[in-house]
């Protein structure tokens, strides 16, 4: 099922209402969904390789503590935060600055993934440096989305909530 973005995510704690979470595709409400964004958002770095290998195991090992507490909600937002490591980095590799789209977001679009029909800026030579920082936060992805018990917990959550 695609993210609910309807949902009054200010008050909603989805440690305490797992039911009303949505996987999504992708990054999907990853800045939006509480209490995990506040605990996992401050280790989010990866100006360079070496936050990025810090930061990336800080979220793995939040990530596993999750998966032990039987988390999934927990886990998927600690994969969706190595998700978007990878992805920032990699946008900022090929973009300096970080600017991928011309124009501002549209206003019903904002904290929404996509381009939302504006155009892509010219890529700039590559940033060594945060393709690499991107790197390191790819090889954490992969481990965590393909970590056997994360893959069962997503399987009963979905069984469970059908999201």
């Amino acid at each position: 099922m695609p993210f609910d973005y309807n949902l009054d995510f200010r008050h909603v704690d989805f440690r305490q209402h797992p039911e009303l979470y949505r996987v999504g595709k992708g990054e999907q409400g990853v800045l939006l969904v509480q209490p995990y964004k506040g605990e996992i958002l401050p280790h989010w770095r990866f100006r360079t390789p070496e936050l990025a290998r810090q930061s990336s195991e800080t979220i793995y090992q939040q990530f596993l503590d999750y998966l032990k507490a039987e988390d999934f909600v927990g886990a998927d937002m600690a994969r969706k935060f190595l998700q978007m490591g990878f992805t920032r980095a990699r946008r900022y590799a090929n973009h300096r600055g970080g600017k991928k789209y011309a124009g501002p977001v549209p206003e019903d679009k904002k904290g929404q993934s996509g381009a939302h029909g504006r155009p892509e800026l010219p890529r700039s030579p590559e940033d060594p440096a945060k393709a690499e920082a991107a790197a390191i936060f790819k090889a954490k992805w992969d481990e965590a989305q393909h970590h056997p018990d994360y893959v069962a917990q997503k399987t009963r959550f979905v069984e469970r909530y059908g999201k």
